[in-house]
């Protein structure tokens, strides 16, 4: 009867291998601690008021800055201007800003950019702001690139946007502030230029166009990016994992066909599994450094939520498999599993949709939000609340179901004293074995639920409550990253089937040499189960 090398693998072998894993886990966690910087990066810019003194104000062509030659003419919104209109006032924000009188530029390897707005507005008892006020907004984004002309910007996008006000103020004083909330204003999927550039001005084409908001004395932008430094250890981890899993995901596929039977269900789906991960470690990043790719941050959701489909279904199939509540004659499929894989997708479906919602519309327009009304704002919290409540009960029903199992094991365990003492200690050795990497399991399970519902926070926490702060720290990305990876690899080599067998027979002669290694034969060409320990749990207690 073969087995797996989980079952077959000699305990010195066993104890080299999971030290091994262990040391790179430990490694995974320290480059995030050591060597990475921060994930993501934040700077906030304060707008510079320009004068805009021509007469045509939709040209394109025209660029308000504050640094570089021909800069625009800089206004006072505190002081009184009666020859200054609305339409004659920009907000200009040129990024990123310099630091210590040192000019920066951007870099590829930041990945992405976002941009919120925050405004300051004086209160005026002739000019108060009313109840669920609208903002209308003409943005409009340009770039340069190093060598290009101070005066040489280019249109990337422009938008007329519209964003809920939602302001207060606790004592109505003249020349106090408004405290208003954040708002989304853009997000660029690729940071491929060196320079940006940012006009914002508020229209009047209409009588109630802008009319009821208020003073506004300042604009703030806050711009987030991915750091580089983080950028280059996260495709470096992926550089070297990516070959790894690949390696390792044929070596298994080649070990299941030189058995003459079809793969079971379980290896199949840790199959699946491998090449999801293949999809998610593949550093496709690289491309960013050379072509403008707007969608990039889609495609990396899109990977994402593909692997975490792929882990939770895993999961449930591999707990129900080793369950065995079924005769061993019959094998299983997904439909067994279509209740518990349905919840799966579902969730899964409802966060590509939302994605979709969201990022899919911007690849088009940058300054597009779901969060800017508040139809969008309540289904988006809906989306994050529900997948942060869905996962937990999903954790809760695997713990059941791991719970389960080790309960039938118990049970079954009672069989053993019928066998002979090597048999007995063969499956001893594998159920404590088998112990170890369901509770290996449930840790993987619980870091990556946590993982996955700080990760809907963070994302939406510039978003709908500027108050919340939560700092993900680039250990916890590396060492998830790594746990994923060296979890998936112990799978692939502990699950394949073994090249020893176990003889079917006990002999006199075994049980005196318990102190000895049992030999095993090259693998057979016979049929046989994925693990002796399902097939023993199979059969009926009484051997």
């Amino acid at each position: 009867m073969t087995g797996t090398v989980l079952e077959n693998l000699s305990g010195r072998k066993l104890a080299v291998l999971i030290s091994f894993l262990l040391l790179c886990q430990v490694v995974c966690f320290l480059i995030g601690g050591l060597v990475a910087p921060m994930p993501a990066n934040a700077q906030t810019i304060l707008g510079t008021v320009c004068r805009d003194t021509t007469k045509e104000k939709n040209d394109t062509t025209k660029w308000f800055y504050n640094r570089g030659k021909g800069q625009c003419e800089t206004v006072n919104l505190a002081d009184l201007h009666h020859d200054l209109s609305e339409s004659d006032i920009v907000f200009a924000f040129q990024m990123p800003i310099p630091r210590e009188g040192k000019t920066f530029d951007y870099s590829r390897w930041q990945q992405n950019l976002i941009g919120v707005l925050q405004m300051d507005i004086k209160y005026h008892s002739q000019m108060e702001i009313k109840p669920h006020s609208t903002v209308t907004i003409d943005a409009r984004l340009a770039y340069r690139n190093k060598g290009d002309p101070d005066d040489a910007w280019k249109l990337y996008t422009l938008s007329v946007e519209k964003r809920n006000l939602d302001c207060d103020i606790e004592i109505k004083s003249e020349e106090y502030l408004y405290n208003c909330t954040a708002m989304p204003l853009f997000e660029l999927g690729s940071l491929y230029h060196d320079y940006y550039l940012l006009n914002i001005r508020l229209p009047v084409d209409t009588k109630d166009m802008n009319a009821h908001i208020g003073h506004i004395q300042d604009m703030w932008v806050t711009v987030i990016n991915q750091n580089g430094g983080f950028t280059k250890v996260w495709l470096s981890l992926k550089t070297v994992f990516f070959p790894c899993i690949i390696g390792i995901l044929v070596w298994f596929w080649r070990r299941i066909h030189m058995l003459q039977r079809k793969p079971v269900l379980l290896e199949e789906m840790l199959f699946a599994l491998g090449i999801a991960m293949c999809i998610l470690d593949m550093p496709i990043e690289y491309l960013t450094l050379h072509f403008d790719l707007p969608f990039m941050l889609l495609l990396s959701d899109v990977r994402q939520g593909f692997f975490y489909a792929s882990l939770f279904s895993f999961w449930l199939v591999f707990a129900g498999e080793h369950m065995l509540i079924q005769e061993a004659k019959t094998k299983n499929t997904l439909r067994k599993y279509w209740r518990h894989l349905s919840a799966v997708l579902l969730g899964c479906v409802s966060l590509f949709v939302f994605d979709m919602c969201e990022r899919g519309i911007q690849l088009r327009n940058p300054f597009y939000s779901i969060w800017v009304t508040d139809l969008g704002t309540n289904l988006a919290l809906s989306f994050i609340i529900l997948a942060g409540i869905s996962t937990g009960i999903y954790f809760m029903f695997l713990s059941f179901m791991i719970w389960q199992v080790f309960v039938n094991i118990c049970h079954k365990r009672e069989s053993l004293l019928a066998m002979s003492s090597v048999r007995r200690l063969h499956y001893e050795g594998i159920i404590y074995r088998f112990k170890f990497l369901m509770l290996a399991t449930m840790i993987c399970a619980a870091m990556t639920v946590i993982g996955f519902i700080l990760g809907q926070v963070a994302e939406g926490q510039w978003k709908w409550d500027e108050n919340i702060e939560l700092e993900y720290t680039s250990a916890f990305f590396t060492g998830v990253y790594g746990m994923w990876n060296i979890y998936i690899f112990a799978l692939l080599v502990l699950y394949a089937p073994s090249h020893k067998r176990w003889p079917e027979s006990d002999t006199t002669s075994d049980t005196q040499n318990l102190s000895e290694e049992i030999e095993f034969n090259p693998i057979p060409s016979e049929r046989s189960e994925i693990s002796s320990l399902t097939s023993f749990i199979a059969k009926p207690t009484v051997d």
